[in-house]
């Protein structure tokens, strides 16, 4: 993948997310400097630690977002994961060294696809003369004397039957790859490995048990084969995954994989204000900076037991959320504050930045139901007045309830196209028109009552 320099770095967050200039520096910076690291001297390489970011700002801004595009980018394997999930060890919670296991089985799949790409050509030759086989059995003369051949060692006239037979075959694939016979049906064997249910409730510290135990009941019990009957493309996209199964090299995989975890692997930590401040005076609290303590060492670096081998966690990438309404990044602990060096700010969304939200990026939410009602044959134009009206309206519900961000678009476009949705098959107007006036007659009760309000949008 070609390396992107910061400035193509923000450039590509601005085709999706509106604003935040100073946090898509931050996450550019932070991406280029991984690339950076890996150019410096070995013996200087293991010394550079990752520049991990606090990303402060009210929900809906594009937090996520900003972290998710990045991975795309990067082609690193990603976790969102909230810090709320993890509790101290001791209570019910998740075990915070999941997160590493979790990374780790993502770059895993991220490695195979990969390796699969390798091998498609080879696997889809091996598949097609499988599916010949099987499409066209050898006479049992033709596979004796196959055997026989070796211990003959004789000159053989070839004989015409061969010819025939070889011909017959050429022609067959020639029909399977025009796809004459993709109506026709074959009979496959295919593994059929019943694994017994078993479900483990546990305190944290032995999930992994669960996954342990599947596979061992899994080895244990044979794998039975079956036979089903489908259609040629089916046959040949089932025998394709089984070969390209049979030339993965595994080890390969997961030894790029643990790889690509250490040196690339990103970790968003989500409502990390959550687990911040002090713990409260009365009634029972899990401990919150029991939590922080447990976090510390991953995010300080450590070494981290996966089903796949030991992954060390000091040069993971960890970008760190939170609204921090109630409490502040300083009320973390002080440890764990000074292995979160980038502190970004990001600003609440006016107006004018709904507007854009609505119009300018490549996933924009009037690109998307323009998209979905298109295939009802519904032409979906939206007035430029109307798009105003919308962005206005989700602000109003914004400053009078809760300030949701952007999410609140999304409510407030559902109840406006509440109706159109639901109609579209049976519109004999196909061409459908978003007018300012229509906006607003849909959406004017809902906004003046205040409590209908707080409820709908």
């Amino acid at each position: 993948m070609k390396v992107l320099t910061p400035r193509e770095i923000v450039s590509e967050l601005d085709k999706y997310i509106i604003g935040q200039d100073d946090a898509k520096r931050s996450v550019a910076i932070a991406l280029r400097n991984r690339w950076r690291r890996q150019q410096v001297a070995p013996e200087l390489r293991d010394e550079i630690a990752p520049k991990n970011i606090i990303m402060i700002g009210p929900t809906g801004v594009g937090k996520t977002e900003i972290a998710r595009r990045l991975a795309r980018l990067a082609n690193s394997p990603f976790l969102k994961v909230e810090a709320t999930k993890f509790t101290e060890v001791g209570y019910v919670g998740r075990d915070v060294e999941s997160m590493i296991r979790d990374l780790t089985e993502l770059a895993i799949n991220m490695a195979r696809q990969e390796e699969q790409e390798q091998v498609k050509v080879k696997a889809r030759e091996l598949a097609e003369e499988r599916l010949l086989d099987i499409l066209l059995p050898k006479k049992r003369d033709e596979v004796r004397e196959d055997g026989e051949a070796e211990k003959e060692k004789v000159l053989e006239v070839v004989r015409t039957e061969k010819a025939e037979g070889f011909s017959t075959r050429e022609k067959l694939r020639r029909m399977l790859r025009d796809g004459k016979l993709d109506e026709r049906f074959v009979e496959l064997e295919v593994n059929n490995r019943n694994i017994p249910m078993v479900e483990i409730f546990s305190n944290a510290g032995i999930e992994e048990m669960e996954f342990n135990i599947k596979e061992m009941f899994g080895n244990m019990f044979p794998s039975k084969k079956k036979k089903r009957r489908v259609k040629v493309p089916e046959a040949m996209d089932i025998i394709f995954q089984q070969e390209s199964q049979r030339l993965i090299d595994m080890d390969r995989v997961t030894e790029t994989a643990i790889q690509m975890t250490e040196q690339n692997g990103i970790i968003f930590l989500d409502e990390l204000d959550k687990i911040a401040g002090a713990e409260s005076g009365y009634g029972p609290d899990v401990s919150r900076e029991g939590v922080q303590r447990d976090l510390l060492p991953i995010v300080e670096g450590s070494t981290v037991t996966t089903k796949y081998g030991m992954v060390k966690t000091d040069h993971i990438l960890f970008i760190a959320a939170g609204a921090f309404n109630v409490s502040r990044p300083s009320d973390l602990l002080p440890e764990l504050q000074g292995r979160f060096p980038i502190r970004v700010e990001l600003d609440s969304l006016t107006e004018e930045d709904f507007v854009r939200i609505l119009t300018e990026p490549q996933n924009a939410l009037i690109t998307q139901y323009k998209a979905l009602l298109a295939t009802e044959g519904i032409d979906l134009i939206f007035h430029e007045q109307s798009i105003k009206q919308i962005a206005a309206l989700a602000s109003s519900v914004n400053e009078r309830t809760e300030n949701i961000g952007a999410r609140r678009l999304h409510t407030v476009m559902e109840k406006l196209l509440d109706e159109i949705s639901f109609d579209a098959p049976d519109l004999r107007e196909k061409e459908v028109a978003i007018t300012e006036k229509y906006v607003v007659d849909k959406l004017a009760d809902i906004l003046e009552d205040e409590n209908l309000s707080r409820y709908i949008l």
